[in-house]
């Protein structure tokens, strides 16, 4: 089982930033991995992913204001978040799989990944 561990959330005003991180203690590689993200009464959206190529997708809506990145050497996935806006408020999901897991074939913003941790909390007033 890998567990997934994020961090990096808060509360921040409209145009600010944040960076979110997540980790994977324990495991060394993960193949594919994304950032989804839920607030109450919307349905859970895909924000962007990363696959082993290195190939990202993001979602219509942050792009140009969202960064995500991983760093192999230490199998952590990052989120940068610029000019935040109210309607990015919401819990943030770092979700991922392995290769045996995908059967080597990225989900990109699907929510068809295996793992996913507890999240962390964005606020944008």
């Amino acid at each position: 089982h890998v567990q997934l561990v994020e961090s990096g959330g808060g509360s921040v005003q409209a145009g600010g930033s944040l960076s979110l991180s997540c980790t994977a203690p324990g495991y060394n590689y993960l193949y594919c991995m994304a950032w989804f993200r839920q607030s109450p009464g919307k349905e859970r959206e895909g924000v962007a992913a990363i696959d082993n190529a290195g190939t990202t997708t993001y979602a219509d809506f942050v792009k140009g204001r969202f960064t995500i990145s991983k760093d192999r050497t230490n199998n952590t996935l990052y989120l940068q978040l610029h000019n935040l806006k109210p309607e990015d408020t919401a819990m943030y999901l770092c979700v991922a799989d392995t290769a045996w897991s995908s059967s080597g074939r990225c989900s990109g913003l699907k929510y068809e990944y295996t793992y996913q941790g507890q999240g962390t909390q964005v606020t944008v007033s």
